[in-house]
This record gives structure tokens, sequence and C-alpha cells, in this order.
């Protein structure tokens, strides 16, 4: 139960952050993005003051023994730039380039911005449904030698 409260606490801070940046707007990030055009900065504040309190938490995980909430610290520890990252970056940069959400901000913004939003979050759950049932290492697998 203190789980799921920290959880919720947490998502409540991450999309009023989100609200009150106005992240939950894809205009600011479509305007970020489009550097040769009306090129809005916004953007590059909202994550620069993010890495301040993202380094001190890092910071201070690294000294603790464990979370609070759990027995292990889940820190991603692959360092590996492989194809299945770089073809998943690519179609999250993609995806978030030509509609201007990212999930958090989507999610956050479910209650602000009219459809779109839902439309979005709709899509990506069907694309994650779509993934778990579906076996795409088609895309990441490196072709076979030719057998002689």
């Amino acid at each position: 139960m203190r789980n799921l409260i920290a959880a919720l606490v947490t998502g409540i801070v991450f999309g009023a952050g989100l609200a009150l940046s106005d992240m939950v707007n894809p205009a600011r990030v479509l305007g970020f993005l489009d550097l040769f055009g009306d090129w809005d900065p916004t953007l590059a504040f909202v994550m620069g003051g993010a890495l301040v309190p993202s380094a001190i938490a890092y910071v201070i995980t690294r000294r603790m023994p464990q979370p609070v909430l759990h027995t292990t610290f889940h820190i991603p520890e692959n360092r590996v730039i492989d194809r299945q990252l770089l073809i998943g970056g690519a179609i999250f940069g993609i995806g978030w380039g030509l509609v201007g959400y990212c999930p958090g901000p989507a999610i956050a913004g479910l209650p602000l911005a009219g459809w779109q939003p839902w439309l979005f979050v709709a899509a990506m759950l069907a694309g994650m449904w779509i993934h778990s049932i579906t076996d795409l290492s088609i895309l990441t697998r490196r072709p076979r030698a030719l057998r002689t």
C-alpha cells in the first residue's frame, strides 16, 4: 500500500510539473524541435531544471544501502548501444517529433488538453499490446551468414 501511495504522489507531482511548465502542450515540444523555424527553447530550460534534482537524487541513492520502499534499487546497468536500442529510440523520436507527445506529458494532459492526448495514449497502449503479443525480434535480428 505504501508503494502505491508513493507511486501516486510521485505521479501527481510529475504531472503537476509537466502541467505547470506547459509541457502537456505539444506545441511547446514541436516548437523546441523546430530549430530552423520559430524555435521555442522552453523545453531546454525544463530539461536543464530537471538535471539538478536528478543529479542530487542520483548521488543520494548511490550512498543508500537500499531504497526506502523496496529491497533493491532498479538502476539500469546495461551500457550497450545495440540495434534494438537504436530502433526503439528512433521510433520514439519520430513519434515525439510528429505529434509532440511522449508518454508522461500525454498522460498528464488527459484531463487538460482535449481529445488529442486520449488518442495518443490509446495508440500507445495499442502499440504496447501489439508488442507484447508479437515477436518483433525480426527487426533487430542480424542477418544469417550464408551456408556453403
